[in-house]
């Protein structure tokens, strides 16, 4: 079947090309979005502190990564680093710049987080004689995960379509595989209408998985 506007016979051909590509989105994704998990903790934690010389650099930190592009970001690390002799692959500059990048918004998507959970619970904790690691890690920090998991799984879901920004640096990833097959077909609404159908189950997998996250989470909520 073959409408006006899509090649059903040519998007079944290349479908495996296209395919390809999808292992490296999602390993890129992964460890970005690990990357980002393990900054953004430390970070959000920083952002809070009452010591100026953490709180500071952490939202100046913030504001650059939310407010420069990600595409120009990924080009300053991968073109732009070798000219002071830092030079790095373009899977390694994917995932650095996606990593720095998301780890400032699960930053404040963290800090909004413990924000939420009752101060009290601070106080009845040091009243116990616990302190502020037992704390945070026993009490407050299990409560903050239930309300993190969306706007954490939002941040996931943005990261996984950005993906498609590391084909300008050569990165075999979805959106490079397509443009690949684009080319040689000379098809490029079936090719680009092609691997939109596939981000779409794929996200709305991730988005399924959410779902199960929080129901589970929401167990133990009076």
């Amino acid at each position: 079947m073959t409408l006006a506007f899509f090649d059903t016979q040519l998007a079944i051909e290349n479908l495996p090309l296209i395919l390809s590509g999808l292992p490296m989105t999602i390993y890129v994704s992964f460890i970005s979005m690990g990357i980002g998990m393990i900054l953004g903790l430390f970070i959000s934690l920083a952002r809070r502190s009452e010591k100026k010389l953490l709180r500071w650099p952490a939202r100046v930190y913030i504001s650059f990564m939310r407010g420069t592009p990600m595409l120009v970001f990924l080009f300053l690390i991968y073109f732009g680093l070798p000219a002071v002799g830092l030079e790095f692959t373009a899977f390694q500059s994917a995932i650095i710049g996606f990593g720095l990048n998301s780890a400032a918004y699960i930053a404040e998507v963290n800090r909004s987080a413990l924000s939420s959970v009752d101060h009290g619970q601070w106080e009845a904790s040091y009243s116990l004689g616990l302190g502020y690691r037992s704390t945070l890690m026993g009490i407050v920090l299990p409560q903050a995960i239930r309300i993190a998991i969306p706007p954490l799984t939002n941040v996931f879901l943005d990261l996984v379509k950005a993906t498609s920004l590391a084909a300008v640096i050569t990165v075999p990833e979805l959106f490079q595989k397509t443009q690949i097959a684009a080319g040689r077909s000379y098809d490029t609404m079936t090719m680009y209408l092609l691997v939109a159908l596939i981000y779409w189950p794929l996200c709305s997998l991730i988005a399924f998985i959410q779902d199960r996250f929080e129901g589970y989470f929401n167990r133990f909520v009076n």
